[in-house]
């Protein structure tokens, strides 16, 4: 069962990834906001249709979250905005692997305190060299993305 749920996110990450070069394109036609918006509301109407005919929850129960709880669709919208901004100026790449340090260190935070009623994971030294590492990747991959915009530049020129 794990590796199957191991897959799932696999094919999520490259789900996502494809969508944010996607959506980083469509933007410059469409623009920021619209694109996010034509983003929520076609999965939106996509989980309508998924609930309608596989769904077991409550929907109700969304009214007897604790506020808090909610502010989790914000996060999202906010995310997948500053997402669309981001691919069309730095690229797919860096976009994405600076969403996964943001995701990386805000994790380990969250181990690390047992926030939001996760188990508590020390933060060790291990895991202060992993997010190093990432950075360093970051870096990385940014330079070398601002040299190959700096050479299409200058062929065009």
């Amino acid at each position: 069962m794990e590796l199957i749920i191991i897959l799932f996110t696999l094919l999520g990450g490259i789900t996502l990834s494809a969508q944010s070069s996607i959506n980083g394109t469509f933007s410059q036609k469409a623009g920021t906001i619209e694109t996010t918006l034509l983003t929520f509301v076609t999965g939106a109407i996509f989980l309508f249709l998924i609930i309608l005919f596989f769904g077991q929850g409550d929907l109700s129960a969304i009214m007897a979250a604790p506020k808090w709880q909610l502010s989790a669709v914000f996060m999202g919208t906010i995310y997948l905005m500053f997402t669309v901004i981001a691919v069309p100026k730095i690229g797919v790449i860096a976009a994405n692997i600076s969403t996964i340090i943001g995701q990386l260190v805000i994790s380990v935070i969250i181990d690390h305190f047992g926030w939001f009623g996760s188990i508590e994971i020390e933060l060790g030294w291990d895991r202060m060299l992993a997010l190093f590492f990432m950075a360093l990747a970051l870096y990385f991959i940014y330079k070398g993305n601002m040299r190959s915009k700096q050479q299409v530049r200058e062929a065009e020129s």
